[in-house]
């Protein structure tokens, strides 16, 4: 019978981020496939220590609370990451791992250039239009092709309610990060 991987359990840092999650075994050498949950997965990419912890649902796991898993690579691979681990030599040790939650240091994410966020600071910022009427929260973030999308939550008469705005420069007046505010170039009735 194959045996799983040998983790090390470990604390999740204070600053970590779920970044992605396990989703299969790619090839026979202890490769595995990662779904990222950014369309630029570079923090993903650029760590070495990645955070697991099993699937809140579903995959069953081999272990239990937080574990560290060293990376010696990963890559993207056609439309998906793929990554090699420490003490993941085979296709079994792989596939034990299906269904793991990633996190990441945020101190190991690259730094960002002018004009540019990670999708995980935006949720939770509240939107409003250049006149100070709230739009609602932000509570997703879509790539839509050639740009993304911010999805706000907010309630109308009482009822959940949901609006889209491009995130793009022409709608996109200003980012406040420490404010926890957007300002957009929109209205309600859009």
């Amino acid at each position: 019978m194959p045996q799983p991987p040998i983790l090390e359990a470990s604390e999740l840092p204070p600053d970590a981020v779920e970044v992605g999650r396990i989703t299969d075994a790619w090839g026979v050498k202890g490769w595995f496939k990662v779904l990222p949950y950014s369309s630029d997965p570079e923090a993903l990419l650029a760590s070495r220590a990645w955070f697991l912890q099993p699937a809140e649902r579903g995959a069953k796991s081999f272990f239990a609370g937080t574990v560290l898993l060293p990376i010696r690579q990963a890559r993207t691979h056609s439309d998906t990451i793929v990554a090699w681990a420490q003490g993941v030599d085979d296709r079994d040790g792989a596939e034990a791992l299906r269904g793991a939650r990633i996190f990441v240091p945020r101190g190991s994410f690259p730094a960002v250039g002018d004009d540019e966020y990670y999708w995980v600071d935006l949720i939770g910022l509240a939107v409003v239009n250049r006149e100070g009427v709230p739009l609602g929260t932000v509570r997703d973030l879509l790539p839509t092709g050639p740009q993304t999308t911010l999805v706000l939550g907010y309630e109308h008469e009482g009822k959940a309610q949901e609006r889209m705005i491009p995130f793009v420069s022409a709608f996109v007046d200003k980012v406040d990060l420490a404010g926890c505010c957007i300002t957009v170039d929109w209205q309600p009735d859009y």
